[in-house]
């Protein structure tokens, strides 16, 4: 079904930029290559970050810490992770939001430099970002940050690992979250497949389509059978209890493929007793907040950043 005519028009320039490929794992390579190309348009982030390495569970495993004030004591901080579908994109080119939020709100921000499927399949890339998680809230004090006002967020694939590692974090007494930012989140490993519980013709045209989300999954999953505890850690949207996740915030585009499983996994949450902050943009598809200078980003930036801000209580004394 075509859907442009539902695209805001300040977005459909964007269409252009951010052309649908066609993934297969002889093409992987080649669409790495194109995705680094494309961020490397964007020129410098707001802050440089200072990159360090710690121990993960492949190996060494590198943080992007993007650090607005230095010497700054009793801080909220935030986990990122990278979006790119579980197969493609880098802490390293995708600093932008990352630094742009610890610019905006005068807080920390840690990206980690997480394994990519398929060459790591679940649950590596889930482990490298409990890895991060972990190390943050063990050196709070020498990082300067508040570990009880730690927040994880991520957006896309980032948005899916990010409540897999909340879910991850809560089932293995693992640091506590203060809040889960979720950013069109990939939560549902079935969207798009033959299994798809969605029926929604209208989302999912553009940027991130039903073939790319199924190939990303497949690239993720490689032999695990989602037969044990650990489905929804896999795929959040399997989750059998929500409860006890930390509270938050959801943000997703009409026009997006993941819009009815993002709606649903709120719901749930709030059947869980989960505080929720939930905002869809009208006429919005996948990633459309890059475009910064349309209204609908602008406003999407509002929202996340005063979401961010209430969730780690920003301004308060710890």
């Amino acid at each position: 079904m075509n859907t442009r005519h539902l695209v805001d028009p300040e977005l459909v320039p964007m269409l252009d930029l951010m052309p649908v490929v066609t993934f297969s794992r002889e093409s992987l390579s080649e669409i790495r290559q194109q995705s680094e190309g494309r961020f490397a348009m964007f020129g410098a982030p707001l802050l440089a970050p200072v990159v360090k390495t710690i121990a993960g569970p492949g190996g060494a495993l590198d943080i992007y810490w993007f650090d607005p004030a230095p010497g700054t004591s009793g801080r909220p901080a935030m986990l990122h992770i990278h979006g790119g579908g579980m197969v493609i994109g880098s802490a390293r080119t995708m600093q932008h939001s990352p630094s742009g939020i610890a610019a905006a709100l005068g807080i920390p921000v840690a990206s980690v430099e997480y394994r990519l499927a398929p060459e790591t399949p679940f649950p590596g890339p889930q482990e490298d970002c409990l890895a991060a998680l972990s190390w943050l809230a063990k050196h709070a004090d020498e990082l300067g940050i508040d570990p009880a006002r730690i927040g994880i967020y991520g957006e896309s694939a980032g948005g899916g690992l990010a409540a897999g590692v909340a879910q991850m974090a809560r089932d293995t007494n693992g640091p506590a979250l203060a809040a889960q930012v979720l950013i069109y989140p990939m939560l549902d490993h079935r969207t798009g497949g033959d299994a798809c519980p969605y029926c929604n013709p209208i989302a999912g045209e553009f940027v991130w389509t039903r073939a790319s989300n199924q190939f990303g999954w497949d690239a993720l999953r490689g032999s695990y059978n989602l037969g044990d505890a650990r489905k929804g850690w896999f795929s959040p949207s399997l989750a059998e209890d929500l409860a006890g996740l930390p509270p938050t915030w959801i943000g997703t585009g009409s026009l997006d493929l993941f819009f009815d499983e993002d709606l649903d996994y709120a719901r749930n949450l709030v059947a869980a007793g989960v505080p929720v902050e939930l905002h869809s943009y009208p006429g919005a598809f996948h990633g459309f907040d890059i475009m910064a200078s349309a209204g609908v980003a602008q406003a999407f930036n509002r929202d996340l950043l005063g979401g961010i801000s209430r969730l780690l209580a920003i301004g308060a004394r710890p």
